[in-house]
């Protein structure tokens, strides 16, 4: 039933896959995730929706081969059906519930690193659909690990690409960057989201509070079961106790405790 329809890879180590999901495709919205695992023993992995198309039915997922079970989803064939593929979950994105003249007068920037790129494109596609300003600061450690550019480029009214090496674009780090458009370019913009590694979006929250930006922040990469059972996820927001999968995966980015957060995800270092 979970067919792969398409497949490529991004870079060596990371894939896209476009999947045969008619239920999830139909009910999906940006900033949700889905499960999957690819055969009956498998490990279930969650994935933030990269993309959907209620039309055709598919979903799209972005995987990067980290450990035993992202090698295998990446090492599967186009024809061949995952075992099951569970979905949508988590909260969508709370722009979802804002009014057309709220969306309208907003102008979004979305600070994208490394995978975190392929989550980002689903929420600026819906906000550029509906009426807002986009922007998209894209950003990675070289050119080479830099994916997702045509199709953010597709979504957004300025993509913007940095590299911390110089190799493409402007040379810095993505807060560096956001703040290089808000101090020396002049642009305004009226709200924030930052996704990518846990140390990017630190960083990310801790400039949009010196610019005085509102920011959200995605938290999908501390997710192990995705149904709040295994407590994996566990964050403190504001001082309470929040899990990632049920309760996210967006937050307030100024109430996440990251060293917290950062310290748990370490957890899982097998180094």
């Amino acid at each position: 039933m979970f067919e792969i329809l398409d497949k490529q890879f991004l870079t060596p180590n990371i894939c896209k896959m476009t999947v045969s999901a008619p239920m999830i495709a139909k009910a999906a919205l940006p900033g949700q995730f889905l499960i999957v695992r690819n055969d009956e023993k498998g490990e279930r992995i969650p994935l933030t929706i990269s993309d959907y198309d209620s039309g055709k039915g598919t979903v799209t997922i972005v995987t990067q081969s980290i450990g035993a079970s992202t090698i295998k989803i990446n090492s599967m064939a186009k024809g061949e059906s995952f075992a099951d593929v569970v979905g949508p979950l988590g909260n969508p994105s709370e722009f979802i519930k804002w009014t057309p003249q709220q969306i309208q007068s907003s102008r979004f920037v979305f600070l994208a690193g490394g995978v975190g790129s392929a989550p980002v494109y689903p929420q600026a596609k819906w906000l550029k659909e509906h009426g807002a300003d986009v922007t998209v600061i894209l950003g990675a450690r070289t050119k080479d690990l830099l994916i997702y550019t045509d199709e953010l480029a597709s979504v957004s009214d300025h993509l913007e690409i940095c590299t911390d090496d110089g190799s493409y674009g402007f040379q810095g780090n993505i807060p560096a960057m956001l703040e290089y458009l808000v101090k020396e370019k002049n642009r305004e913009y009226t709200q924030c989201v930052a996704i990518g590694p846990m140390i990017m979006m630190k960083f990310s929250v801790l400039m949009a509070q010196k610019l005085g930006l509102p920011v959200v922040v995605s938290l999908n990469t501390l997710m192990v079961d995705g149904t709040g059972m295994c407590g994996a996820c566990r964050v403190t927001v504001d001082g309470k106790t929040r899990f990632a999968c049920v309760d996210g995966p967006e937050f307030d980015g100024t109430k996440v405790d990251f060293d917290e957060a950062m310290r748990r995800q370490k957890q899982y270092d097998s180094k």
